[in-house]
């Protein structure tokens, strides 16, 4: 698990590296911010149509084995790049074909590597293991984005996607030493009969169908779906709303959205350390904590300084990276084993439709109310209807009925005996 963690700490700083870069590079190529967002676009937009394929795919094959092979093939598509940038062959559409084939690799990439982690320790400490894996994305991102701009300054734009591609390979070479603990091989391999006996009738070995009819049949996975899609629509694109509050109405330059961005890192690297000492998160702790990070963010809207802001952001970011924890946490150990790829496929196409639906949703709202309109507004609801979900829970819930199953008896009167 120590390897795998390092491991995973080189690939996401190089990712975030590349991720980086290639922005820049779009607009280096186009002059066209809508161009860039474009490209991000496409590249999120295979995890629509192909992570309920992804998903099945990592059920079916060793798990191991598809982790590395598809970590290779991402090396491949970056030193591919970093070969056409060196050589002035880059074009708009060769940039967008890259980006739709790494986007279908990681339909495949994220929920094998994912799960691949999780097999490493045992049951009772996957919890800690996903925390583990969310401190050290939010540390990658932290230190790739910062690596982005030495890397292109020293060495030029080709040099990220081959430091990318090589990161890629280290993680590669790492797989092949791993070794999953036996309980977690064990209980992928045992399968109820009557998945089985559904899986021989469609002439699959695991259709897709049964990961996407276990997850809707799944009331609290689908509550856990609908909190998340509130907080990603209307609460989680902070690198926006907060970019236009400090820019605009706080008066601020591009000095201090970096230090609000250093502070959302910090925040969520504090709270992936406390995600990680969850033993048994629920949708509940998930919900909670997504309403508590909307009312946050309208003190953050209402904020009349860069240094109350400053002051909010940090337990915004920290509830927030919590709040992901643990509902990583529930969307991981709830499935039984040999179902967790395909429900992580299906979560990988609802998150690509808040990833692609947030974004308009959210500029819409800005352009009619601002900044801090988008903030209040955006929290109102997040934690309005997290309320209003919970307390209509609760109204539904069948209370229990008492029976008596002895009467007093009638005063003044012997109790009747045993005969009568």
């Amino acid at each position: 698990m120590r390897w795998w963690s390092v491991a995973n700490f080189v690939s996401n700083a190089g990712t975030w590296m590349q991720l980086t870069v290639q922005n820049l590079l779009v607009l280096q190529i186009t002059g066209s911010a809508a161009a860039t967002g474009l490209s991000m676009s496409v590249q999120a937009a295979p995890g629509l149509l192909m992570s309920l394929a992804g998903g099945a795919a990592v059920d079916r094959w060793p798990r191991k084995l598809t982790a590395a092979v598809s970590q290779a093939l991402l090396g491949a598509v970056a030193f591919l790049t970093a070969f056409l940038v060196a050589m002035d062959q880059l074009n708009l559409g060769v940039l967008m074909a890259l980006a739709a084939v790494t986007g279908v690799i990681a339909t495949v990439d994220g929920p094998a590597c994912s799960l691949l982690g999780n097999d490493l320790v045992r049951t009772e400490d996957v919890p800690s293991a996903i925390g583990v894996g969310s401190l050290v994305h939010n540390a990658g991102r932290l230190v790739g984005a910062g690596l982005a701009g030495v890397t292109v300054g020293f060495f030029g734009t080709a040099a990220a996607y081959a430091a990318n591609g090589v990161s890629f390979l280290f993680v590669t070479a790492v797989i092949p030493f791993l070794r999953p603990v036996a309980q977690a091989v064990r209980a992928r391999s045992e399968r109820p009969a009557e998945s089985a006996d559904a899986s021989a009738a469609n002439g699959t070995d695991m259709s897709m169908r049964e990961g996407l009819t276990y997850f809707a049949r799944r009331p609290r996975l689908v509550a856990l779906a609908g909190i998340t899609g509130l907080s990603a629509v209307f609460g989680r694109n902070y690198q926006l709303t907060l970019a236009v509050l400090v820019v605009g109405p706080l008066a601020g330059g591009a000095g201090a959205f970096g230090t609000v961005s250093t502070v959302l890192a910090v925040g969520g690297i504090l709270g992936a350390v406390f995600g990680a000492r969850l033993r048994r998160p629920s949708v509940r702790l998930v919900g909670m904590l997504a309403a508590a990070g909307g009312v946050l963010q309208i003190v953050a809207g209402l904020s009349p300084s860069l240094a109350v802001l400053l002051v909010v952001v940090l337990p915004m970011a920290l509830v927030e990276s919590v709040s992901d924890t643990a509902g990583t946490t529930v969307l991981q150990t709830d499935p039984p084993p040999h179902l967790r790829g395909r429900v992580l496929g299906v979560w990988g196409s609802v998150r690509t439709v808040w990833g692609l639906a947030g974004p308009p949703a959210l500029g819409l709202l800005m352009e009619l109310a601002g900044a801090r309109g988008a903030l209040v507004t955006g929290g109102l609801l997040i934690a309005g209807a997290i309320g209003t979900g919970y307390v209509l829970r609760e109204r539904r819930a069948t209370k229990p009925v008492v029976v008596r199953t002895e009467e007093p008896a009638l005063a003044g009167q012997p109790a009747l005996g045993t005969a009568a």
